[in-house]
């Protein structure tokens, strides 16, 4: 990774209003004015609604009133930005789907795999099956989606990838496994992490605490939110992630393995 350029990341902690599409992308659209200039933004998991089940009610079509607002904003600011959001798909089925759109006004997409089955999640979506890679200035961009933190082996990357990036509702329940999860992700896969949670209640009275966080390969924090609403700039160098992994090769001796 010599060769590539630092990242400039935007991380947008903030609450969100239940099940109220347009008034969440009418709050977001102003903090992304604080955004200007970076190379990736990043939202929180079903940004648009919050973290909710009822996804026949509140599905938006693939190329829907979110989908086609973040094309806008990605091209109004030149970046790419990211979250997720209640797709129904083509085929029908409902996903929580991560967007990721560039400023080229394209989009690309992962489905969250690990689905929450203590809130019924497993019952209201479909599993997405395919880890997904995304270039962006030369680094290998890998998005998962909250739960999915807690399977060490869908996280697991032994091909590259330089920032392992989390969207997430993560209660405060259980904040501190969040916080003891991000950096074994990250010294694990020595890459660097990036997690964005979101702050407040939801409809349903659960609260979340944010610690919305960017963790370098060794697992130690570069930026800590804690429960702050607002835009979190951080800068991702280049050079010494490569350093370390000339020097520490760990991921050479990773076991091989499938996935069903």
């Amino acid at each position: 990774m010599t060769d590539k350029t630092d990242l400039e990341l935007a991380l947008i902690q903030t609450s969100l209003a239940w099940h109220d599409p347009a008034a969440n992308r009418e709050h977001f659209q102003t903090l992304l004015e604080q955004a200007r200039g970076v190379d990736l933004v990043i939202l929180p998991e079903m940004f648009t609604t919050g973290f909710s089940m009822e996804s026949a009610a509140l599905a938006e079509p693939e190329d829907g009133p979110s989908s086609t607002w973040l094309r806008e904003q990605a091209q109004r600011l030149d970046t790419v930005i990211c979250g997720s959001l209640i797709i129904q798909a083509d085929d029908g089925s409902y996903r929580n789907r991560l967007l990721w759109a560039r400023a080229d006004g394209s989009l690309a997409h992962y489905d969250k795999r690990h689905l929450f089955r203590m809130a019924g999640e497993h019952k209201h979506f479909q599993a997405g099956d395919e880890q997904v890679v995304l270039e962006l200035k030369g680094w290998r961009v890998r998005p998962l989606v909250c739960y999915d933190l807690r399977f060490p082996v869908w996280s697991r990357d032994a091909g590259g990838t330089d920032l392992l990036l989390y969207t997430a509702n993560w209660p405060a329940a259980r904040r501190q496994h969040w916080n003891r999860l991000l950096p074994a992700r990250a010294i694990e896969n020595l890459c660097y992490v990036a997690a964005v949670n979101r702050i407040g209640e939801d409809g349903k009275g659960h609260g979340y605490t944010g610690d919305s966080q960017v963790l370098d390969f060794q697992g130690e924090p570069l930026l800590q939110a804690n429960a702050a609403d607002g835009v979190f700039r951080q800068r991702l160098a280049a050079e010494p992630l490569a350093a370390y992994r000339e020097r520490f090769p760990a991921h050479l001796d990773a076991d091989a393995f499938t996935m069903n």
